[in-house]
């Protein structure tokens, strides 16, 4: 869950089969990232920030003169925030290099080899523009917080700022003593350097995207719960707030874990760290490291606080284990933790309170949709030019994922699931990857399912009518697709009746493959009622105009 909705303006869909032109990141196929390493130098006195880039990279092509990185830039109409480079080295070498448009264009000493592995180190200070906040805590405290998603990693690191890019990474920060510091992975070393400094080394050995790398810095209280399979749990919350936080974070993470790893497959990081912040408003998924908004701490466990830490565990398997390798699939992360936060509310309060929130999710995309009639879930997007998601991708996502584990069954479904992640662990994915899993768990052509569901706008509208003709003991029913436009959907639609003085439904199953269809049905008596999809098993907006009972004579 991101801190805000994004507020989404019309793009037009484009797509070739289900594949969606990707975003316009400027992808270097011909490079590849290995490890970040970070020095960070904070103090009490300025906001100006201090760092040691230091980035390995391998050069999968022979004959390469240059490469870019992302990392914005000083600029004069905003007061002279961003970033300004002192140096940038190889070994004991002073590279060439322009450092305009927020981007850094790097020289190598020589043309690079096929498969070379050369080390880069860039130094630079300025006080960030974005990315990383330096202020008051809501108790007045002074913190320091990053906030990389989406693209905004490069105000403060000079990195490849996209979710295709994923490496190892290291933070080594230096701060006043009175703070204690927490970022991603396992703690190295903290020791005190003198001159009421001290240095925290974190180091983590999963590759991530740099929107994922987290650091925080405050007045904390650290509580160490029980670990999971040996991993640490943890609740890093201020630490005037430390009672309260404390009670808040002590469930139900090792619950989450426990099902998430059952349900998906492994838990890929070195521990779990649950963390205020008043960086972010909801929750920031940042890996092994989460961020939640300073105001969800309570003291309550209320609803609101346990649903998001829900949701941000379920994000440390889908976007950050296995992430989306464009923005055109950020539901791949969205969606699939809204729906496991379901699915995890379902295992463990049972199957009426996920159907509350399914149907309260049902309710959030028609209302949004009203708003955004053009929002497809997957379509060309890109963060260097506009806001990749919205409310929908969240929760019509979640509908998509309800619906094939609907169409799928559970074991099937499940079986898919657990194929696509332990295929993309630690790595990246597309739509279409994780459509084929599917199709291998399932047996079942998904092409139209995927592409009427996900790369185009539209829901249907089912209006329905029905007649009894007592003579001939036939139900007969008729849909028709009303929605607007000329998109038509080939889907199973649930039609159920009820016989007299019954609450039961009585289900059955007719395949809506154009735009009208009638079908008749065997009864011996005529219902009492009827409905379109009883089991909330399709997102559609379902209608019914007339009913017509022919007495038997």
């Amino acid at each position: 869950m991101k801190q805000i909705l994004y507020l989404f303006f019309a793009i037009t869909l484009f797509f070739n089969g289900l594949t969606a032109k990707a975003d316009d990141y400027p992808v270097n196929k011909n490079i590849d990232i290995k490890h970040y390493a970070f020095e960070i130098n904070l103090s009490d006195n300025t906001d100006e920030i201090r760092g040691i880039a230091t980035i390995t990279i391998d050069f999968k092509q022979a004959g390469l003169r240059n490469f870019r990185l992302d990392f914005v830039n000083q600029k004069a109409d905003k007061e002279n925030k961003g970033m300004a480079i002192d140096a940038i080295m190889v070994g004991d070498q002073a590279i060439s290099y322009t450092h305009q448009n927020d981007e850094i264009i790097l020289d190598l000493p020589s043309p690079s080899t096929k498969n070379q592995t050369i080390i880069f180190t860039i130094k630079y200070h300025g006080v960030p523009l974005d990315g990383l906040r330096i202020g008051k805590t809501k108790l007045g405290d002074r913190s320091f917080f990053n906030e990389n998603w989406p693209n905004r990693a490069r105000h403060w690191l000079p990195t490849l700022d996209h979710p295709s890019d994923k490496a190892t990474s290291e933070f080594k920060v230096k701060a006043p003593s009175h703070y204690k510091v927490i970022s991603n992975g396992l703690l190295l070393e903290e020791s005190e350097l003198g001159n009421s400094m001290k240095l925290t080394h974190w180091k983590q050995s999963v590759p991530s995207s740099c929107w994922l790398f987290v650091i925080g810095v405050a007045e904390f209280g650290v509580q160490y719960l029980d670990p999971f399979m040996g991993k640490s749990i943890e609740t890093w919350v201020y630490a005037k707030n430390r009672e309260a936080g404390f009670y808040d974070f002590q469930e139900p993470t090792k619950k989450v874990l426990a099902f998430y790893s059952q349900y998906v497959g492994p838990f890929a990081y070195e521990k779990l760290a649950n963390i205020q912040t008043p960086s972010v408003n909801g929750g920031m998924e940042s890996s092994s490291a989460i961020f939640y908004g300073e105001d969800l701490v309570t003291g309550k466990r209320s609803e609101r606080t346990r649903n998001v830490v829900i949701h941000e565990i379920a994000h440390q398997w889908f976007g950050n284990s296995v992430t989306e390798t464009t923005w055109d699939d950020a539901w791949l992360s969205e969606g699939f933790a809204t729906f496991f936060t379901l699915l995890f509310i379902e295992n463990e309060y049972g199957k009426e309170e996920y159907t509350k929130g399914i149907e309260k999710a049902k309710k959030t995309v028609l209302d949004l949709m009203a708003k955004m009639p053009d929002f497809s879930i997957v379509s060309p997007r890109s963060a260097e030019k506009e806001l990749v998601i919205t409310g929908i991708t969240y929760q019509k996502g979640a509908w998509v994922l309800h619906m094939l584990r609907n169409l799928m069954g559970e074991t099937r479904f499940k079986k898919g699931i657990q194929s696509y992640y332990a295929k993309f662990y630690t790595s990246s994915a597309t739509t279409d990857d994780f459509r084929i899993e599917m199709e291998k768990a399932s047996g079942m052509d998904l092409k139209i399912f995927f592409k009427q569901w996900l790369f185009q706008p539209v829901i249907p509208k089912i209006q329905a009518n029905w007649t009894y003709d007592a003579k001939t003991n036939n139900l007969k029913v008729n849909l028709e697709q009303i929605q607007k436009g000329d998109f038509i959907f080939n889907m199973p639609v649930e039609v159920a009746y009820y016989k007299q003085g019954s609450k039961t439904p009585i289900l059955l199953k007719m395949q809506m493959d154009k735009k009208q269809k009638t079908q008749t049905f065997m009864l011996k008596e005529a219902p009492e009622r009827f409905e379109v999809d009883p089991r909330n098993v399709l997102l559609c907006e379902p209608s019914i105009v007339s009913r017509d009972a022919v007495p038997r004579v």
